[in-house]
């Protein structure tokens, strides 16, 4: 079969087509009723998306189903058995600062820059030419191949769990979601609230704290926050620039102030990241919250609050100092990210991200963190709570997916491993994450400038390819005789 000759013969048109899907933004937004009365559950650009993607595969000869505007599919074969690769069509919000604009697809030297290049359009446009290419060589599978389309994966998930209680579920499979040489475990993911009421001010004088936020998801690592102060003295100002200038001098942080109105702004700068990488990146949240601490608010609920985040988040990327430090050999550490906060009509939001080890529970995290809270007389409010999956590294899934990793790659070094990062793979039995950032390469996945390299895009899509054609051979077995390996 000549499926390789002709990845590099669709070379062109592959980058093409990424740069038409780059230029779509397609960040979940309220849901959209057209004229006619079709709905548009995760906003018009997510479904544009989502539109052309499927009429791309349809002038590509392939199969595909709309289901309800929720997600869907493009199929390949005729097999009784489905082979899934689940990829998703959203992207974060952009964020600002980038050196290309995030939404154009420019080509700089041997990338290609935007929203979404590696998370996750270009590694599904990957497995889409991977499939064309084998179409066209003239493969036939033994399995049905079903490209599922996810609309909603940085938000809720809503889309996939409805086409899923619409549309069978693979047998096995994977998402180009993740790391090579493969994903065998995925921590657990847990996003909760922690709010606190304030009284209102009764007058009194002193330092008064307007309004505090930062953060646009979370699981992105802010990149920007921002309180307001008020005071009647002007000394009490003079008294903050101070601080600042000395709190810039000592940590090295951005931390702006300026004046607006008769109140003064504080903001701070620090450095996105994807929130299961937390260390990749600087927290603005906790670059402010660490300079508040420094000043003294007329309200005592308010510096108490402002004592808790600093003693008990701070920059602690791993919940020792909240009390749930969980670690476990196969998963490594616990991660925490204070993703989002907000203060507005006298009382404070605070938006948790935890990325908890295979071998722990939701449960046992929210024990080691309730009395904390309680003792801070706060409230917990209970979000997305996603359990940990885990697949044995020896199964003949992962070795396969290693195996022609390596042999495209040459790289027989990296080994699967554990991530704390959320896919796909959660949503059915049997699929891991394969991909697409390459070992050594810089993740800008959620981050400003996010780019794929050209050359990592052709590798990726024949890897993909050699992976289709290896999982839907007529022999192939998820498990070897009298052994199973199930989802943890």
């Amino acid at each position: 079969m000549d499926y390789i000759q002709r990845i590099e013969t669709n070379k062109d048109l592959q980058i093409r087509c990424l740069q038409d899907l780059v230029s779509i933004k397609s960040v979940v937004s309220n849901p959209v009723m057209t004229k006619n009365g079709e709905v548009y559950p995760f906003g018009k650009g997510v479904q544009d998306a989502f539109a052309y993607t499927l009429n791309l595969a349809k002038e590509m000869g392939f199969e595909t189903k709309n289901v309800d505007n929720y997600g869907g599919h493009i199929d390949f074969g005729y097999g009784e058995e489905i082979v899934g690769i689940l990829g998703h069509l959203d992207v974060v919000p952009e964020g600002e600062g980038w050196t290309f604009d995030p939404y154009d697809g420019a080509i700089a030297g041997d990338y290609i820059y935007g929203r979404g290049t590696t998370d996750d359009k270009g590694p599904v446009l990957a497995a889409l030419f991977a499939m064309k290419a084998l179409k066209d060589a003239g493969y036939e599978p033994a399995k049905k191949v079903r490209l599922i389309l996810g609309l909603d994966e940085e938000t809720s998930w809503e889309g996939m769990e409805y086409y899923f209680r619409k549309e069978k579920m693979p047998d096995y499979g994977f998402t180009p979601d993740g790391d090579f040489p493969a994903i065998h475990g995925e921590k657990g993911i847990l996003v909760f609230d922690i709010a606190k009421k304030f009284p209102k001010a009764n007058g009194s004088s002193g330092l008064e704290l307007r309004s505090l936020c930062g953060g646009n998801a979370a699981n992105m690592v802010s990149e920007k926050a921002r309180a307001v102060v008020k005071a009647d003295d002007s000394k009490i100002y003079e008294q903050i620039k101070e601080h600042a200038a000395d709190f810039r001098a000592e940590t090295g942080y951005k931390l702006h102030v300026k004046g607006v109105g008769k109140s003064l702004e504080l903001t701070t700068e620090g450095k996105s990241a994807h929130g299961a990488t937390p260390e990749a990146g600087l927290n603005a949240i906790s670059v402010l919250m660490a300079f508040l601490a420094k000043l003294n608010f007329a309200s005592d609920d308010v510096n108490v609050f402002i004592d808790f985040y600093n003693q008990y988040i701070g920059f602690d990327l791993h919940g020792e100092q909240l009390g749930c430090g969980f670690a476990d050999v196969a998963s490594g550490r616990l991660t925490l990210n204070a993703g989002v906060i907000k203060l507005e009509k006298q009382a404070v939001d605070l938006t948790i991200n935890v990325r908890y080890p295979v071998s722990c529970s939701s449960p046992q995290v929210y024990e080691a963190i309730l009395p904390v809270i309680n003792r801070y007389d706060m409230g917990l409010i209970r979000g997305k709570d996603r359990a940990p999956i885990f697949m044995d590294p020896e199964s003949p899934m992962i070795e396969t997916l290693v195996n022609v990793y390596r042999k495209h790659t040459g790289d027989t070094e990296n080994q699967s491993m554990v991530i704390g990062g959320g896919t796909y793979a959660r949503c059915a039995k049997n699929v891991v994450a394969f991909g697409g950032l390459f070992p050594g390469d810089e993740d800008l996945m959620h981050q400003k400038d996010e780019r794929l390299s050209l050359e990592r895009f052709m590798t990726m899509t024949k890897i993909y390819a050699d992976a289709i054609y290896q999982l839907t051979q007529k022999d192939f077995v998820l498990m070897e005789k009298g052994k199973e390996y199930e989802d943890k």
